[in-house]
């Protein structure tokens, strides 16, 4: 068999071996391997981890085009036209692209914790109750349509190389799964720029230590200690999961549409 270590689908096959294994040789809690709702958050893995990518990909070729189109009538550039830093060295464009995203991510995040609307879609990813590097894809799939495009326009403009979106994208892909495994670790001093599994699951805790919640860093956690959203004592929370998820349905097609039939009854 030939892989393709070009393919984001490799690395993530990788990652995800490399963050089980770890799990088994060093947890941090006492967990089965095969748990509660493990099937489903397999499924979730295939589909937010490639399908996803393949259902949208018209949706983002289009949304790019309409942009494009927007900038020209603007008399600029299209996005991708600017190319602000791709002739920049492979680390210099990690850097940049790896920050400018990790803090429209967590500002997004934010407001998935904030916005009533957008909060019924994060209750999915908020439905674990069993935390383990699987669970970092179990998420809406209208997430990614909230996502991609607040990210679109700088990134674009910034431009960056295929060989660096892929390795950001790898790398993210690294911390996301640790954040969620069920290892102890917190990187000490370095504590206070990555995102670990020691912060992470705080904000997996059903109690609300600030408004909206805590620790809502993706890659990195200096947006939190910066915005003072940073919580992280000593220990592991008494239970994870939101207030009323015990009404919250378990079957993974009733998820993805829950949300959509709850935003229409309000609206009723």
């Amino acid at each position: 068999m030939n892989l393709d270590f070009n393919s984001y689908v490799t690395w993530l096959i990788f990652v995800s071996l490399f963050c089980l294994i770890l799990e088994r040789i060093v947890p941090w809690r006492k967990q089965k391997l095969i748990r509660p709702q493990l099937f489903q958050d397999i499924i979730w893995l295939a589909f937010n981890g490639y399908y996803l990518a393949v259902v949208f990909a018209p949706l983002f070729t289009y949304t790019g085009n309409f942009v494009g189109d927007i900038f020209l009538q603007l008399g600029l550039p299209k996005p991708e036209n600017f190319n602000l830093i791709n002739a920049q060295p492979f680390w210099v464009q990690f850097i940049v692209l790896l920050v400018v995203q990790d803090f429209i991510e967590w500002s997004v995040h934010n407001g998935l914790h904030r916005i009533p609307i957008l909060w019924e879609f994060h209750k999915v990813h908020h439905s674990i109750h069993t935390m383990d590097w699987i669970g970092n894809f179990r998420f809406h799939w209208m997430e990614v349509l909230i996502y991609k495009p607040a990210k679109y326009i700088p990134v674009a403009i910034l431009g960056f190389n295929y060989e660096t979106a892929l390795a950001v994208a790898v790398f993210a892909t690294l911390v996301g799964h640790l954040n969620h495994s069920n290892v102890p670790f917190d990187y000490g001093p370095l504590k206070y720029f990555f995102n670990s599994p020691k912060m992470h699951i705080w904000h997996h805790d059903t109690e609300l230590h600030f408004k909206g919640g805590q620790n809502f860093g993706i890659v990195l956690s200096v947006w939190d200690w910066l915005f003072k959203t940073s919580y992280m004592p000593q220990g592991q929370p008494e239970k994870i999961g939101f207030e009323g998820d015990n009404k919250f349905p378990d079957n993974i097609l009733l998820r993805a549409i829950y949300p959509l039939s709850k935003i229409a009854t309000k609206k009723s």
